[in-house]
Order: C-alpha cells, then structure tokens, then sequence
C-alpha cells in the first residue's frame, strides 16, 4: 500500500522544532553569585574554543558537497589524491593548539574554583549545614541555632561555607545560578563555599538521582539583603518546633514535596552526630556480633560436654574426666579470649 506523504509538513516540523528548547530555562547562563560567573565564563571560553574547528568542519562539509555533487562537471576529479602536507599541518597543528588552551584554562580553573577553597572576602563568612533526607533538605544554621526544611537564607555578598552530608541515599547539592555542585554522602561530610551577589529566589535541586521522589526533592534559595536576613532568622526562632533527635527521627522516613518548616532550636551536635551515624551503628553492630558469637561458641562446648558425660561407663570414666577437664580449660581459655573480645570492642565504642 503507497503512503501518502507530506513534504511541507515535515519541512514546517522541522523549521519549528527549535521552539520545543523556548521552555528551556538556561539558568546556568544568567549566574547571580562569583562562582556561578566564574562558572559561566569557563563554559563559554570551552565553547568558543571547540567551535573554532566545529564550524569550519561543517560549512566545509556542505561546502564539499555543493561542489562535488553529480551535476557539477567542471568539478575537478581526482582519484589518485592521497596527501596534502598543507592539510596535514592544519588537522593536526588547530587542536593541538586548541587543546593546549583548554588544558591551560581547566588546570587553573580546577584549583580557583575548588569547591573546597573559602572565598576570598573582607566579610565575615555564615556556616550552613545541609543534611539530604528521602526526599528533602535540611538547613542547619549552628551560629544562628535555628534550622530550616526545604528553604535555604542567605545574606546577600556574604560568603557561604556549606557543609554537606547525607542520611542515607547519595544526593548532590546544586543551586545552579550560584555555582558548583557537591555531592552528598552518608558518613561523609564535603564542603562547598558559594556567595550570591544580587538579591532574588534561586532554585536549588538534587543533581543525583536518589529514588522516586527524586523530582520533588528541590527547595528555594532566598538571597536577601542583611537586614531581611535578620527577620528571617527572627521568624525562624519564632517557631514552636524544637529539632532534637526525636524531631530528626521522624524527617528520616521517605516523604515527597515536604513543606517548608522551621525550627527554632537544634541540638549543638546535630549534624556531626548525623555524619558519624553510620560508623557508630557499623560499631554496635559489630560489638553485637562478638557477644553472638561469643555466646554460640559457649553453648556449643556446653552441648558437646554433655554428650561426653552421657556415654561415660566405669571403664572409661579416667578418660572422660581427663576430656572433660581439658574442655574445661578450653572453655576457660575461650572465655578469656572472649572476655578479651569484649573488653576491647568496648574500649573502642567508648572511644
């Protein structure tokens, strides 16, 4: 059966189709902090750069075939051209050069823009800690004491040192138009230092995919002047809502498009109790392990030392007296070893 085909719709569709990117908000191109501009300087110069061979390669290649095509008989044909030491020494000669600028440009980028580098700045830096829950964020503010779900405050051209972790499933702490990302991971804490220059509301995502509520697991950042940075802290420690650990105990559970909710105190240990979460439990853990298996290998000599006595007649009672004396200074010397175990699992947890 022929199919009837179209060829001024597929053309319109084509010529349209660049306007399905119209939705696309480039947020990474409209930076609101240094780093973000910092940022967006490294991707344009990288850009610029590749384009310098990209665009020549595409316009010869139309070019090419424009000139060569069948109907062109006036084009000059030759099947025995095998090299050309002109064009051997741009192919070769253009990105190697290129090459050289962009390893140039990203050595001394990876060290300027080291997440882990403070910003330079006459003014006093603020600490945030981020701790990434299923599915959400929390913001402890340790100078402030106050601690915030799913909204983030910053003073505006006021450093930020974040320190960052994880409860459990790996996220990555992005706010695109202030800078870097980081990732966050359970019984780890990194850092990132960000500053936001201009006054405004600035998404803030996950940039690692941790489950299904994945999508949802975003949050506002509010870059305010100092003063309104202030009445924010003041209407944050107005909150009836106390993070402790019974508090934190009940945001670990898996929710999605969590609201925003504040907190007016927090415990002074919070988030360095929630980076060492899972080494101590690793730690009980194993202590637990030691006494189980202390405790089989105990039942078991008693089990045996039973059976021994059970089939013991006057013949060879002497035997089994000396066996079951034996096992008992097995029993005695496993005790102590185990006693030794404990001793030292336990020295260790206290520590």
């Amino acid at each position: 059966m022929k199919k009837h085909r179209n060829p001024r719709l597929f053309r319109l569709l084509a010529l349209c189709s660049p306007l399905l990117l119209a939705g696309c908000d480039m947020t990474l191109l409209d930076p609101k902090g240094q780093i973000g501009i910092e940022n967006k300087n490294l991707i344009l110069t990288a850009t610029w750069l590749m384009l310098i061979v990209v665009i020549p390669v595409i316009l010869m290649t139309l070019w090419f075939a424009w000139k060569y095509r069948a109907t062109n008989k006036s084009a000059r044909y030759e099947p025995n051209w095998s090299h050309s030491t002109a064009i051997e020494v741009v192919v070769w000669l253009v990105p190697i050069i290129i090459i050289a600028i962009l390893a140039r440009i990203t050595w001394v980028s990876t060290h300027e823009l080291d997440p882990y580098k403070p910003l330079e700045s006459e003014v006093k830096p603020i600490t945030v800690e981020v701790v990434a829950l299923n599915y959400k964020w929390l913001f402890i503010y340790p100078e402030q004491g106050i601690a915030s779900i799913n909204e983030l405050a910053v003073p505006v051209d006021v450093p930020v040192n974040f320190k960052i972790t994880s409860e459990s499933i790996m996220n990555s702490f992005f706010i695109p138009q202030l800078g870097s990302q980081v990732y966050s991971m359970a019984g780890m804490e990194t850092k990132l230092h960000l500053i936001a220059n201009h006054v405004g509301a600035y998404d803030g995502i996950s940039a690692n995919y941790s489950g299904g509520g994945f999508s949802g697991m975003r949050f506002k950042t509010l870059a305010m002047t100092d003063g309104d940075f202030q009445q924010w802290v003041t209407k944050v420690r107005e909150s009836k809502k106390v993070l402790d650990r019974d508090a934190y105990a009940s945001l670990v559970p898996m929710s999605e498009n969590t609201p925003v909710t504040y907190y007016s105190s927090v415990d002074a240990n919070m988030f360095q109790s929630i980076v060492h979460a899972p080494m101590a439990s690793g730690m009980a853990q194993k202590h637990e392990g030691h006494e189980n298996h202390g405790a089989m290998e105990m039942k078991g000599m008693d089990m045996k030392m039973e059976m021994k006595g059970a089939g013991t007649d006057a013949a060879t009672a002497p035997a089994a007296a000396v066996n079951v004396q034996g096992q008992s200074m097995t029993m005695a010397m496993d005790a102590g070893a185990h006693a030794m175990h404990a001793g030292t699992a336990a020295h260790a947890h206290k520590e």
